[in-house]
Parts: structure tokens; C-alpha cells; sequence
């Protein structure tokens, strides 16, 4: 039986039009079968356009989640056209290169034509995935695949987490024995006569205006980040990383965030702002008595219904604890609202349906009343029956439900006495600013030439904190790779996400990337998004041992050095990974339709997250100001704003009375 999986993605926009126009995907399952040795399943197909994206998106569907395939082998995209770049978009997500696989498929193809020299293809592992890139042509694919099948078990092995040492036992002629291969007939020399070209896309000619990743690092190197230890003049000119749009770097944040935790906490006002991650019973009945719910006279209705006349008023029942002596037909006794009962009561008379007749003889209490009741009275009358409000047993709060501040929460659970509740754990946020030239805000004196006070650290921990989220200040970290190495590593035992401003874009002293990967082994998710502003916002998690021993991933965000950058980012990519992390749902900004009070002008290449006032209107209808100039580094653009307008790309301005959508970050003003 089949021990390992292959996923197949065809690269091809045509393709992906019409399925019918592709022949590599039976060509390689093809090579699975009669070449693998049986040790293949092809577990999953699918085709994309020429769209580094969609490359993107469906390789890390394949590698990211709890039950990753062993291999994937792509095929289209490896050529030099303009639609051809199937191995940038790969490139960036490999953890680990494998220039072996990729010699050995041109080896064996340059045996057949020289014009193998014209494929570019790379290979290498992400997380427990081998990824191969395949020509397009089916024929080229053939061949490449051919050349490197019978070595892929050993590969998917020890990149899904075997045992190297055991693997290896027994030396090298015994792998090569059981791979099947040896030094003189390699796998590599499938020599057919015929002459094909490694620049083929599956000759469907779709083309893409992507230009090619320019690498600065060694092919070994991991691709994903400057290597700092190679200087500035071996560091990227343009980010390896793909532009992805808000949506996909939303979906990303959903998908790598973990789950929350669940804790015990005491029902107090420490609970304000918690999701309930178990449903809540009430354990005891409300009320718990039966109770009036006025102020009058509890009665026992005779059979007849029929009660006008005078009684006599035998006790007082007031809400207060003690006991209530029984009640017969004939007398009455007063209670006020709240109070339980006398038992053998079945009705209360308010106190405006009846007259005083007569005192007791120290004229302190009332002696007989007169009961002014026209018809007849009905048992059961303005009487709290027990368990009216809330029955023993029955459900008051759903998991997911939120003890807000306003108070209805708390008080259903004080009113049965609910003591504790399991809810999930708030995440503990750190925020941290890196930068030789930042210093403390507070400060006194002027600022040198070059030294920028730390506007982002008290801005981001006082929007964090507004969130209802516990925050550590892990300070201003130096340009330095190794005490930028450790204040995170101590950041990330004590906190739950971290969330750095600086150091995300291409100066030579921009480390955090090549230290979240290369010094604390984690994984960069995204590293560029196509909005304004914001763009080398970066989202990352970092595996590590909690203090339980357990193996869990904390969450880094590392966000723009400019001010008003930073706030935004907190609020479309942050707070969405702090509401999951939390339990709260939906995740993110709530959404609205806003009609805009005034012109806006629109940045013509990127999306852009304009920061606005909205107010509602006396007809309700809720419009849109901006607060003025939208430069990244104008703090003051966020003053006031309680809402980021959703505005388009575009050449033109939006006009006065256009609708778009805002994400409230605050109360709407009247």
C-alpha cells in the first residue's frame, strides 16, 4: 500500500479556463505509478492561473494544516516568459532549499537537449512538504520528475521528521539499494530521443506583467530574508516577499493564529470583556420564592373569586429574610414588592385597589383593610411564581457570548449564583519598539540630529489596553541582531503576541525578519501588503515550549516604523489575531456603509485605509469626513478618527455623496 502523498498543481491560466487543454497532470500521475515503486498516492490536484497568489495560496492550503501532504510537484511556469514565474512564488515559501533535486532534473534533462539550460526550476521543503517545480510541457515534466522519483522517499522522510541517524543506518549503498539506484545507473538518465524545450507553460501563452525577485544570498541560504551576516551589498534591493491584498493577508492571520485557551475565572469585574467558552446553567431557580411584584395585599381567593369586603390584616411580609407565618381565607396580609408569600396565598391585591379602615391601637400598623375588587380575582395574580424568571437547569449564557460592561451578563450570573465561569484566556499583548534612533518619548531635552521620540510603543499599548487586553512594555531594542534575538526570545515566554514597529523594510539594519527566522526559527506568513499605507506590515509566528513543556506558537507582528502606519495596522491585522486568540466573533472591525460628506482623492496604484470621522445624521444615516492630510508618518491624521474608510485604487477622485464602507474603531458621534 501507498505510504506517501503527491498534491499536483498545473500552473496554467488557460487551463484553468478550459481543464480539458492539460495533459501534464495524467502524465505525472502516470510517473507516480510506474516509476514511484508503489509507494505513491496522488491525493489531490488542481489547477491555478500564471498568478503568483494563487500559487501561493494553494501551496500553503497543501503545507500548513494538521495533516500536510508529503510532496508537491508543480508543473508550467518554470520558463522565461513573461507569464513564467512559477519560481519566484515558490522560492518565497521554502523554509529550506534542495539544490540536489534541482541538479539532478537538469542533469538528466541536458543529456537530452541543450536547451534545458532555459528552465529554472527549485526545489527545496516547507514545514514537512518536499516541493518540486516541473517544465510545463508534459514531456519536460516527465523527464524531471523521472529523474528524481526514486529519491523523493528519502526526502519526504527525513523532511517529514524520521529519524536521520536510523534512516542512514547501514551507509549509503544501502539507501541506494533501496531507492533503487546506484552511482553508475542513476535515476537521473531516462534518455529519450527527442528534443523539447523547458520553457513551456502547457503552450498556453497567458502572460503576467511580474518581474523576476532579484537574490542577493547564496542558493542554500533561506530566501526569505537578508542574511545579515553577508553585509548591505549581499542584501535584497526588493522584498522576496509577494504582495498580498487585505483579504488574503485576513485569511492568513484566521488561519495561523491559534485557537485560545480556556481558563477558570471568578464571576467579578475582572470578567468584563471575556467569552464564555462553555455554556452557563443556572443551578438554582429565579426567583426562588414566590414573590409579589407590587405593593398590596397577598390574599387567598375563595372558590368563588368573589373578594369585596373588609379583612382583617393578620401579618407583614416585607423583602427582607424571614419567616412568614401561613395565611387562611378570610384575613389578608400586607407585603411589598420582592417579598415571598405567606404560604396559602394565591393572589396580591395592589395596595391602589384598596382602603385603609382601621389602625391597630397604637395606630402603627393597619388593623382592616377594605378590598375594592370589582368582579372576581383570579388566582395567581401579580405573583413571581417560582422559577418564572429563570428555571433550575435551563441555559442563561451560550458559548461565544461576551460579559460586556453594560451589565445584563454579570447580572444573570449573580442572580443564580454562579461563582465561576470557564471562559477563554485573554491573550497578553507586548509591544516593543526597535531602533537605535528612538528614544523615550518623555525624554527632556532637544532631540539630536537623528533621534526620533517613540511615538508607536504608548500609542499602540493604549489601544491595546482600550481593547481590554493586558499589556507588557517590552521597551526600544537596539539595531542589533543579537539583543533584538533576545529580547524576543524573553517577549515570547511572557506574552502571548508581540507586536514590534520598525525594522520591516530593507535598510541593512532591518532585522526583524532575519531574526524571527534565522535566530528563533519561525515562520513568516506574509511580508508585504498591497494597501496604503502599511505595506511591509508583517505577520509571523514563532514555535516554543510553554511552561507546561507543551510545544505552542506565539503570534509577532511586526508593523511599520511610521505613527499613523502603525495605528492602522493595529486595527485591520492585530485586533483581528487578539479577538481569535480571545474567542471573540466575529474577528476584526465591525463594518459599515458610510455616504461621504466630501471629495476624496484616491491613490492610484494601492487601496487605501483613509482615517475618518463618521457621524450619524437626524435621519440616521451615518457620513464620512477625513481627518485631513494621510501622510504615514502624520500621527495626528488618527486624532479624532473613530473610523478607516475602505477606499478603492483609482485615478479618479470619489466624489461627495459616494458610499463606501468604514470600519469603526470608536463610537459614531452624533
Amino acid at each position: 500500500m501507498a505510504s506517501l502523498t503527491a498534491a499536483i498543481l498545473v500552473v496554467s491560466t488557460t487551463a484553468a479556463k478550459d481543464p480539458s487543454t492539460d495533459a501534464a497532470d495524467a502524465t505525472l500521475r502516470d510517473v507516480f505509478t510506474q516509476d514511484g515503486g508503489g509507494q505513491w498516492t496522488v491525493s489531490e490536484s488542481k489547477i491555478v492561473s500564471d498568478d503568483a497568489i494563487q500559487i501561493q495560496r494553494q501551496i500553503q492550503a497543501w503545507t500548513d494544516g494538521p495533516d500536510p501532504v508529503n510532496l508537491i510537484a508543480t508543473t508550467g511556469g518554470t520558463g522565461f516568459a513573461i507569464a513564467d514565474h512559477t519560481p519566484e512564488a515558490v522560492s518565497v515559501l521554502l523554509h529550506k532549499q534542495a539544490p540536489g533535486l534541482v541538479h539532478g532534473m537538469l542533469a538528466s534533462s541536458l543529456t537530452v537537449t541543450p536547451f534545458a539550460m532555459m528552465s529554472r526550476p527549485v526545489a527545496g521543503v516547507r514545514n514537512k512538504t518536499v516541493i518540486i517545480t516541473l517544465p510545463g510541457s508534459p514531456k519536460g515534466a516527465k523527464e524531471n520528475l523521472q529523474a528524481v522519483v526514486k529519491m523523493l522517499p528519502h526526502a519526504c522522510a527525513q523532511a517529514g521528521g524520521a529519524n536521520s541517524r536510523a534512516l542512514h543506518s547501514g551507509g549509503v549503498k544501502k539507501l541506494e539499494k533501496e531507492a533503487g539506484v546506484s552511482a553508475s545507473t542513476t535515476s537521473l538518465g531516462h534518455h529519450h530521443h527527442h528534443h523539447h524545450s523547458h520553457s513551456h507553460s502547457h503552450g498556453h501563452g497567458s502572460g503576467h506583467g511580474h518581474g523576476n525577485l532579484v537574490r542577493y544570498t547564496t542558493p542554500s541560504s533561506n530566501p526569505q530574508s537578508n542574511d545579515p551576516s553577508l553585509g548591505p551589498s549581499r542584501r535584497h534591493r526588493s522584498s522576496p516577499y509577494p504582495m498580498l491584498s487585505v483579504p488574503d493577508a485576513l485569511s492568513l492571520i484566521s488561519t495561523h493564529t491559534p485557537a485560545p485557551t480556556t481558563t477558570l475565572s471568578p464571576v467579578s469585574p475582572s470578567l468584563i470583556g471575556s467569552v464564555l467558552s462553555r455554556p452557563v446553567t443556572s443551578p438554582e431557580n429565579v426567583p426562588a420564592f414566590r414573590a409579589s411584584i407590587v405593593d398590596g395585599y397577598a390574599v387567598v381567593v375563595p372558590p368563588s373569586g368573589i373578594l369585596r369586603g373588609t379583612f382583617p390584616v393578620s401579618s407583614i411580609s416585607h423583602a427582607a429574610p424571614g419567616s412568614v407565618p401561613p395565611l387562611e381565607e378570610g384575613t389578608i396580609a400586607r407585603i411589598t414588592t420582592g417579598a415571598p408569600l405567606p404560604p396559602g396565598a394565591t393572589s396580591v391585591i395592589m395596595v391602589e385597589d384598596t382602603r385603609l379602615v382601621s389602625h391597630t391601637e397604637d395606630g402603627k400598623e393597619e388593623k382592616d383593610v377594605e378590598i375594592l375588587a370589582d368582579g372576581t380575582v383570579s388566582e395567581g395574580g401579580n405573583i413571581r411564581e417560582v422559577g418564572s424568571d429563570i428555571k433550575a437547569g435551563t441555559v442563561i449564557l451560550q458559548r461565544g457570548d461576551q460579559v460586556s460592561s453594560v451589565g445584563g451578563e454579570m447580572g444573570l450570573l449573580a442572580a443564580v449564583g454562579v461563582a465561576e465561569v470557564e471562559v477563554y484566556k485573554k491573550p497578553v499583548v507586548g509591544v516593543l519598539s526597535t531602533g537605535d534612533e528612538i528614544v523615550e518619548h518623555n525624554r527632556p531635552g532637544e532631540l539630536k540630529l537623528g533621534e526620533v521620540r517613540d511615538t508607536n510603543r504608548p500609542t499602540l499599548i493604549s489601544a491595546a489596553r482600550g481593547w481590554g487586553y493586558e499589556v507588557v512594555d517590552l521597551g526600544i531594542a537596539s539595531d542589533q541582531p543579537g539583543t533584538l534575538e533576545e529580547t524576543l526570545r524573553q517577549a515570547l515566554r511572557d506574552v502571548d503576541l508581540v507586536i514590534t514597529t520598525g525594522g520591516v523594510s530593507m535598510g541593512e539594519l532591518d532585522l526583524l525578519k532575519p531574526t524571527i527566522e534565522r535566530q528563533l526559527g519561525g515562520t513568516i506568513h506574509f511580508g508585504r501588503v498591497a494597501m496604503k499605507p502599511g505595506k511591509p506590515t508583517t505577520f509571523a509566528t514563532v514555535p516554543l515550549k510553554n511552561n507546561d513543556g507543551e510545544r505552542v506558537n506565539k503570534v509577532v507582528f511586526s508593523l511599520p516604523g511610521n505613527p499613523a502606519s502603525a495605528l492602522v495596522c493595529f486595527h485591520l491585522f492585530v485586533l483581528p489575531a487578539l479577538h481569535k486568540l480571545s474567542g471573540v466573533e466575529p474577528a476584526g472591525l465591525p463594518r459599515v456603509p458610510v455616504v461621504l460628506e466630501h471629495d476624496f482623492v484616491l491613490d492610484k496604484a494601492r487601496p487605501e485605509y483613509h482615517r475618518a470621522i463618521v457621524t450619524v445624521g437626524k435621519d440616521g444615516a451615518l457620513s464620512a469626513a477625513s481627518t485631513g492630510g494621510q501622510r504615514s508618518s502624520r500621527v495626528g491624521s488618527m486624532k479624532g478618527a473613530n473610523a478607516l474608510l475602505c477606499m478603492p485604487s483609482g485615478t479618479e477622485p470619489l466624489r461627495k455623496g459616494s458610499k463606501v464602507d468604514a470600519l469603526l474603531m470608536g463610537d459614531v458621534r452624533v
